[in-house]
């Protein structure tokens, strides 16, 4: 079934996205269809305790988003609208994986290295359901104003 059949035009609503679920390796990943909920830092904070969390994010602009958390912390963020400047507790906790593809700090990052980063490090990949594989998706709740 497509989504939109089932979610219609609320698929890439922002405040409420549809998410889509899958597992690849011993990671679970979720997919977000127009929001960017994965990026707010206190829903990444909370995904990752007692584990680690990688945020990917692509709007129009064109921009990528990259968040990498583990046990509560963002270790790891940068986005790729100007030069890339690393932040996060550990800013250059990947380096060895980011230098290879081209994702050196104060230059213009290359198109598909975020992507690449995610594959390189962390070996995600989101893969299309295999025979028997099911794929959950649902309506986010907004998140909320304030904390």
């Amino acid at each position: 079934m497509d989504l939109e059949d089932y979610f219609g035009d609320t698929v890439l609503d922002k405040d409420e996205p549809v998410v889509t679920t899958g597992v690849d390796g011993v990671w679970t990943w979720a997919w977000e269809q127009g929001g960017s909920h994965g990026l707010d830092e206190a829903v990444l904070s909370r995904v990752s305790e007692g584990t680690e969390a990688v945020a990917l994010h692509y709007n129009d602009k064109p921009m990528h988003w990259f968040k990498y958390a583990v046990g509560g912390d963002i270790v790891v963020g940068f986005h790729t609208l100007q030069p890339v400047e690393w932040t996060g507790l550990d800013p250059h906790r990947l380096d060895a994986f980011m230098r290879p593809l081209g994702l050196v700090s104060g230059e213009s990052a290359p198109l598909y290295g975020v992507l690449a980063l995610a594959e390189a490090a962390f070996g995600l990949r989101v893969t299309p359901a295999g025979e028997g594989q099911e794929r959950w998706s649902g309506s986010l709740l907004p998140l909320p104003a304030e904390r």
